[in-house]
């Protein structure tokens, strides 16, 4: 397999649960040298679902690959001093711990770049650390809450929700991504590294706003925000005969074509579907039709029909399917999993699994041997007892 194109790269991963981890997953599968840091105590995704052995649930099998893991205790001279030292073998830091604990361990950007000048620092947590709320717990839920996603529901159902998954962690956590590489590249033509913060709040605000600024983005509009597209219950996929499917007519002639093949003649030439602006702000109209009209025939018979009138369509994915496409690994522990694939392909240098989700310290007497650290050395931040979960001492202390 060949190297993927950050190979040469060594990342410090001081974050946990999903965001953090998601980031840097994504970086170990472009070929980064992905080292995580936990305590003893084990990181929440490690439990978050059922797996094959302690350690190792479904998630943390492909949330963690990639990665090395070195097991210290930040509270103690000898795990912070070991931490300094990995820094200073490394182009990248990441991690989701509040201000005040990267304050209280001494890990902040000035003190980490003192160690190595041209660091790239990513600090990720919930609110911005030039507000009053820097400090807060702030969770997927949490940030779906202060940023207009559970709103959305609201105009759409009458009340506020929750997407069904955890939208704010992942789009956090590729925005961690893309932000780290673009001041790794700046550093490539500096020298220089940088403090990067990206506090989910402002992340998922601009994530919404994409769309649902509409109307009210101009200065002095009185509209109303919410892209009017968006916002109808009949947005969903629609009925067929046998099953499900998600029938998307993007033009005049679409839904022409599915008027005369559902009996809705009187339908052709209705000025609500004449232009793409007037499929918009009919949408609620438009979709409680197709709804209508897909009953009438199955799902095989409507993707056939959306193909010779290149409709975009799609039968409805169950999760249970989705899982049941993915390839298989072998574990050297867990043994047999289904491995999600990286969804990007380079045709010169391509990613893939390197290393399978470690175990907690799995690498500790690798990674300190190569930063230099003599077997005495080595021995002090080996063993240490389990740690419970601290706000302010250990990387359970969640953005």
């Amino acid at each position: 397999m060949a190297e993927g194109p950050l190979a040469g790269v060594r990342v410090l991963d001081l974050s946990s649960v999903i965001m953090g981890p998601y980031a840097t997953q994504i970086l170990g599968d472009l070929g980064a040298d992905v080292i995580t840091v936990e305590s003893a105590a084990g990181d929440t995704s490690r439990i978050m679902s059922g797996g094959p052995v302690p350690q190792l649930s479904g998630i943390a099998l492909n949330l963690l690959r990639n990665k090395r893991n070195v097991d210290l205790d930040l509270r103690s001279e000898a795990g912070r001093t070991a931490l300094l030292r990995i820094v200073a073998t490394c182009d990248a830091f990441v991690t989701n711990l509040r201000p005040r604990s990267l304050k209280s361990l001494g890990l902040t950007y000035d003190e980490l770049a003192a160690v190595r000048p041209d660091l790239v620092y990513c600090q990720a947590q919930g609110f911005a650390s030039d507000t009053d709320r820097a400090d807060d717990p702030a969770y997927d839920d949490v940030i779906q809450a202060a940023t207009g996603i559970a709103d959305a529901f609201r105009r759409v159902h009458g009340e506020p929700m929750l997407t069904p998954t955890i939208m704010a962690d992942k789009v956090c956590g590729l925005t961690i991504a893309y932000a780290l590489l673009a001041s790794l590249v700046r550093r490539a033509t500096t020298g220089e590294g940088q403090h990067i913060e990206v506090p989910m709040v402002d992340v998922m605000k601009s994530f919404m706003l994409v769309e649902h600024g509409a109307n009210a983005i101009a200065d002095g509009s009185t509209e109303p925000a919410g892209y009017p597209r968006i916002l109808t219950p009949n947005r969903r996929p629609q009925r067929t005969r046998d099953g499900w499917i998600h029938v998307l007519p993007y033009s005049r002639a679409h839904y022409e074509a599915l008027f005369l093949a559902g009996e809705r003649a009187e339908l052709v030439g209705d000025p609500r579907c004449a232009t793409l602006r007037d499929c918009i702000l009919n949408s609620d109209f438009l979709y409680q039709t197709v709804h209508s009209i897909t009953g009438l025939r199955t799902t095989a018979e409507w993707l056939e029909f959306c193909s010779l009138h290149e409709i975009p369509a799609t039968p409805v994915a169950d999760l249970d399917e989705l899982v049941a496409e993915l390839p298989f690994e072998e574990h050297p522990v867990a043994g047999r999993y289904r491995a999600t694939p990286s969804p990007v392909r380079f045709d010169r240098a391509i990613p893939g699994l390197r290393r399978h989700a470690p175990l907690i310290g799995q690498h500790t007497a690798e990674v300190l041997a190569e930063v230099g650290m003599s077997p005495d050395e080595i021995g002090a931040n080996a063993g240490h007892e389990c740690l419970e979960p601290s706000a302010t001492t250990t990387t359970k202390d969640l953005a």
